[in-house]
């Protein structure tokens, strides 16, 4: 396999390793919605035409794959001198299985079933350390979501006080926008999935989230109700970063 030449990009890139087409589509998706551009295979043989495209800054490599696995995998990319960081996804957690891991060239190993939160922060970890970031700015409606900051600017430049729960939740519908969002969805994924919170919780910051939006039926964006599942965040333009 020749080794790629670095391709300039905007956003931190990612492959993702995974037999699983039910877990590689659902974490491809969560990481374009988080600023990252993904680019999926399904077995090491799949991955190497993109490895010879472009050079990543992480790869997420399974370890159960078919044909050559992970470990090799690794092992290999490593010895022809591919220093994207990886992080190793796996069911099998014995410690050997870890070392093991890291023994062929993983900067981070996580058992499945993971949380998505925390493999996200993982992952925000290991591209920090490749030197590279996430879009930190979300603009819409002339408003601006800055990630980083963790600040909300309305189209005056005024700053807008949000709680954490708040900013996290309207971040959470921006990323997802145009989906019907169940409210146990929204709860897992801003509140915790080991926190035990009443459902209608979410209404209650819905409302005050309009209200501090100032939203009326002339803004750029809606929050529709969608009757008995939960929420849909609709913009009348695109989502700017």
């Amino acid at each position: 396999m020749t080794l790629s030449s670095p391709t300039p990009s905007t956003r931190p890139t990612i492959l993702i390793v995974e037999d699983d087409a039910n877990l590689r589509l659902g974490l491809r998706d969560n990481l374009r919605d988080e600023g990252y551009d993904v680019t999926e295979a399904s077995s090491a043989r799949d991955a190497e035409p993109h490895l010879r495209e472009r050079e990543f800054d992480l790869l997420i490599l399974d370890v159960m794959l078919p044909g050559e696995d992970g470990y090799a995998f690794c092992r290999r990319l490593r010895a022809l001198g591919v220093k994207s960081m990886v992080m190793m996804l796996t069911a099998r957690s014995l410690e050997d299985d870890l070392i093991r891991g890291f023994d062929a060239g993983a900067q981070d190993y996580l058992t499945k079933p993971y949380r998505l939160r925390e493999l996200l922060a993982r992952v925000q970890a290991l591209v920090r350390r490749a030197g590279v970031t996430p879009a930190q700015v979300m603009g819409f409606a002339g408003f601006s979501l800055d990630l980083g900051r963790r600040t909300l600017t309305q189209p005056d430049g005024a700053l807008v006080e949000l709680t954490r729960t708040e900013f996290d939740l309207l971040a959470f519908l921006l990323r997802h926008r145009d989906r019907a969002l169940p409210r146990g969805e929204i709860l897992d994924a801003v509140w915790g999935r080991d926190v035990v919170v009443d459902p209608r919780t979410v209404d209650n910051f819905v409302s005050n989230l309009k209200k501090k939006l100032g939203w009326t039926s002339t803004s750029g964006f809606t929050i529709h109700t969608i009757r008995g599942v939960g929420y849909r965040l609709e913009l009348s333009g695109p989502l700017t970063s």
